[in-house]
C-alpha cells in the first residue's frame, strides 16, 4: 500500500464481492478499466445491465441542470436524458445525414451501437420512411437485456426491419450510428505524481473498501503535458480498438459517432490536470467511480484524435469532425425548428446552444472507400485541429 492509496465506502451487495475476488485474484490491485467494465457491464449487477430506467424524457418545464456534460433529469426516475429523449428534432436532422450516407455507399443497412431506450432509432426510421429511403434493416448493437426490451417495446412498429445482435459479423456494410457510446467505454488511468508516471487501479483494503492505489507502468499519454504538477487523466485503448474493429470489418459504409470530447491538444492540456472522469445518478453529478457501484453511470471524455487515427489506422476515411450544432444545423435543425412547436424548439435550442451541448459535443464521420462531402461537416468542419 503506498502513501497515494485512499479509501471510499460502497455499499455491500454481490458486485461489491464480485469485485473484492477480482482484486484479490489480480494480486490486490485491479486496472481501472477492468473496474470500470465490472462496473457498467457485469451481468444483472452492472450499471447498463441491472434494468433500472436510465433514460428519460425532459418533464415539461424542466431546464437541464447538473455538469455540462450529460443532460440530467429527475423525470421517470431516470438518471439522465441523451439527445433523443430531449426532442426528436435530433433524429430527424440525423437522418438526413444517414440517408445521404446510404446513397453515397450505396447501403441499405444502418447499425446503431448503444440504442438506449430506442428513441434514436424510432426518429431515425421515421425519418427515413418519410423521405422515402429504402431501409432492408437496422441493426441494434446493445449487451443490456432490459434495454433491448425497452426498444423492442418502442420499436414494435418496425419489427420487420428491426433486429438486435450480440456480436458483429465478420464483415459488414451500411451507416453506423453511436450516439454517446464511446464515452461509456472503459479507460485507463495513468497518473503523473511527483513525475512519475504510474498507473492508477483499484485496491481493497481489510475492511471491505474500495480504494485507489498507484503501481509503475510503461504507458504513457500521448505527449507529456506541459510543466510539472501532478497529472491524471486516461488512455482509450478500449474505444479506439471497438473503432478500429468497426473498420476492419466495414466493407461498404459509413461511421457518425456524437459524444461529448475534445481534440488531441485539448484533451491534454495542463490546465485538465484531474482528468475527465465523472458519474451520474439521480440528477447528480459526482466525481467517485468507487462510491455506489453498479448504481451510477461512469463516463469519460472522447479523445477524437484517437478515434481519427484508430480509424485510418484501418484504412477508413475521416469525412469530417465537427460540433455538434454545427453538424445538427447543417443537417437541417433550424429549418426544423422553424415549424416546431415552442416546446420543441426550446428542447432543441439546448443541443445547438454552446453553454447547453452544442460545443462540448462533438460529431466524427468515417467512411469506407472514397471521400465523399458529408452534409453534416459542409460548414464549420474542424478536421485539421484533430
Amino acid at each position: 500500500m503506498n502513501k497515494n492509496t485512499q479509501f471510499s465506502e460502497i455499499g455491500p451487495g454481490a458486485l461489491q464481492d464480485l469485485i473484492t475476488q477480482r482484486v484479490a485474484a489480480s494480486e490486490g490491485w485491479l486496472a481501472f478499466d477492468d473496474f470500470m467494465n465490472l462496473a457498467l457491464y457485469y451481468p444483472r449487477l452492472g450499471y447498463y445491465v441491472r434494468g433500472a430506467p436510465l433514460f428519460g424524457s425532459l418533464a415539461q418545464g424542466q431546464a437541464i441542470s447538473g455538469a455540462p456534460v450529460k443532460v440530467l433529469s429527475q423525470s421517470e426516475g431516470s438518471d439522465f436524458v441523451t439527445a433523443p429523449e430531449l426532442t426528436p428534432l435530433f433524429g430527424q436532422a440525423l437522418a438526413r445525414q444517414v440517408a445521404q450516407a446510404l446513397g453515397a455507399t450505396h447501403t441499405d443497412e444502418i447499425w446503431e451501437f448503444g440504442a438506449g431506450s430506442g428513441a434514436l432509432a424510432s426518429q431515425v426510421i421515421d425519418a427515413l420512411l418519410s423521405m422515402g429511403v429504402r431501409l432492408r434493416r437496422y441493426t441494434i448493437v446493445d449487451l443490456s437485456g432490459p434495454l433491448r426490451n425497452r426498444q423492442a417495446e418502442r420499436l414494435h412498429q418496425h419489427a420487420s426491419i428491426v433486429q438486435w445482435v450480440d456480436e458483429l459479423p465478420e464483415k459488414m456494410s451500411g451507416v453506423v450510428i453511436g450516439n454517446e457510446v464511446l464515452d461509456a467505454m472503459p479507460v485507463k488511468l495513468l497518473a503523473r505524481v511527483a513525475g512519475v508516471w504510474q498507473e492508477r487501479g483499484v485496491t481493497v483494503n481489510a475492511a471491505g473498501k474500495l480504494g485507489w492505489l498507484d503501481r509503475g507502468t510503461d504507458l504513457r499519454l500521448p505527449f507529456e503535458p506541459e510543466g510539472s504538477h501532478d497529472y491524471l487523466s486516461e488512455l482509450h485503448q478500449q474505444g479506439e480498438a471497438f473503432v478500429a474493429t468497426l473498420g476492419e470489418k466495414l466493407v461498404h459504409g459509413a461511421i457518425f459517432l456524437l459524444d461529448y470530447g475534445f481534440p488531441e491538444r485539448e484533451y491534454y492540456h495542463p490546465q485538465r490536470h484531474m482528468g475527465t472522469l465523472m458519474c451520474h445518478r439521480a440528477h447528480h453529478a459526482d466525481a467517485d467511480p468507487l462510491v455506489d457501484v453498479g448504481q451510477k453511470d461512469i463516463t469519460a471524455h472522447v479523445n477524437f484524435t484517437g478515434v481519427a487515427v484508430a480509424a485510418q489506422t484501418c484504412g477508413l476515411e475521416v469525412l469530417g469532425y465537427t460540433s455538434q450544432a454545427h453538424f445538427l444545423i447543417n443537417c437541417g435543425l433550424a429549418q426544423d425548428m422553424a415549424h416546431a412547436p415552442l416546446r420543441e424548439r426550446a428542447n432543441a435550442n439546448k443541443l445547438i446552444m454552446e453553454h447547453e451541448m452544442g460545443e462540448l459535443f462533438k460529431v466524427i464521420g468515417l467512411t469506407r472507400g472514397d471521400w465523399w462531402q458529408a452534409l453534416g461537416f459542409t460548414s464549420g468542419d474542424r478536421t485539421p485541429r484533430l
